[in-house]
């Protein structure tokens, strides 16, 4: 496994989880994640020789620890920025504890976004040419 080259495309989930505080609208955030995960699928298939489906699932487990840390802790400014989902988390079982909500349910979307991420992954390794990188 590549840990380093996991951290390094998690860093595309720490950017879109700062972006997505204010500057990308909740409408038009799905966009960009396609977008990250076909570039990340890109350079899981062009850099990895087995595993795909694995790097992208744990790649954006990695990226759920970004974005979920991030959104709690600027929970105000994106609250503030994304009516849809506070209105989502009024209708919860926590709903006057709307971090608490994001620390529970960001694992579930970290792993629905992983089983996305792995298939594009590994749809990837079947179109790139590989260039494998020796350690």
């Amino acid at each position: 496994m590549n840990w380093k080259l996991l951290f390094q495309l998690s860093l595309f989930g720490l950017v879109m989880a700062f972006g997505t505080i204010s500057l990308i609208p909740y409408k038009f955030e799905p966009i960009f994640w396609i977008v990250v995960f076909s570039l990340c699928s890109w350079f899981i298939a062009k850099t990895c020789s087995a595993n795909y489906f694995q790097y992208g699932f744990l790649l954006s487990l990695f990226n759920c620890v970004w974005i979920t840390v991030v959104h709690v802790i600027y929970y105000s400014s994106y609250a503030s920025h994304h009516q849809e989902v506070v209105q989502m988390f009024q209708s919860g079982p926590l709903h006057n504890h709307p971090r608490i909500q994001m620390l529970i349910f960001g694992p579930f979307f970290g792993v629905l976004s992983g089983l996305i991420q792995g298939l594009f992954a590994f749809i990837a390794s079947k179109i790139v040419k590989k260039s494998i990188i020796v350690q």
